[in-house]
């Protein structure tokens, strides 16, 4: 009896012991938040295949979509902090460029009448050019209850000459006017 009993509690143990390893995904794409319309706050991306989910960095989402000067200016940007504390921040922008649903823009240099991507680490930062470029689609602009919803993707060269690809970016937030 006492052999079954032991036996019994070591196939608890071996059961038990990558319990919370199989709660984890392990695919990168399913840790990022699904893709929704209702304003949820989220943002999410693969930032050279890793996830990037914005979070341990003061304001770690923000977005806003004014009209200012006689342009409308889109910005989101979400930031996080790496393991050495160096604050890292992706951004979708645009500059006197008016964003629309059901669009897809184009991120290029930034500039007036450009969508444009950016890439900081630590305070240095980059932006999208003609050579390293992506999309930015809008799939809803909702002015009653201030919501953009959106995809998007970007390839992105630092200031050291790393090309960094950002992929399967989706973004549900609210935004301030």
């Amino acid at each position: 009896m006492k052999n079954l009993l032991l036996a019994f509690a070591m196939l608890l143990i071996v059961s038990n012991c990558n319990k919370n390893d199989d709660d984890q995904p392990t695919n990168p794409i399913d840790q990022l938040p699904p893709a929704t319309q209702t304003g949820a706050g989220t943002f999410g991306c693969l930032l050279n295949g890793e996830p990037f989910l914005p979070g341990n960095s003061q304001n770690p989402l923000d977005c806003v979509y004014q009209f200012i000067n006689g342009g409308y200016y889109f910005s989101l940007q979400a930031n996080k902090r790496d393991d050495l504390n160096n604050r890292i921040t992706l951004s979708l922008s645009t500059k006197s460029l008016e964003i629309e649903e059901n669009e897809v823009f184009n991120l290029l240099e930034n500039i007036d009448g450009n969508a444009y991507g950016r890439y900081s680490y630590a305070t240095l930062e980059t932006y999208t050019s003609q050579d390293y470029t992506g999309e930015l689609t809008i799939t809803k602009l909702d002015f009653t209850n201030n919501i953009v919803s959106g995809t998007f993707w970007y390839d992105i060269e630092d200031y050291n000459g790393v090309v960094h690809q950002i992929r399967e970016g989706r973004f549900d937030m609210q935004f301030t006017q």
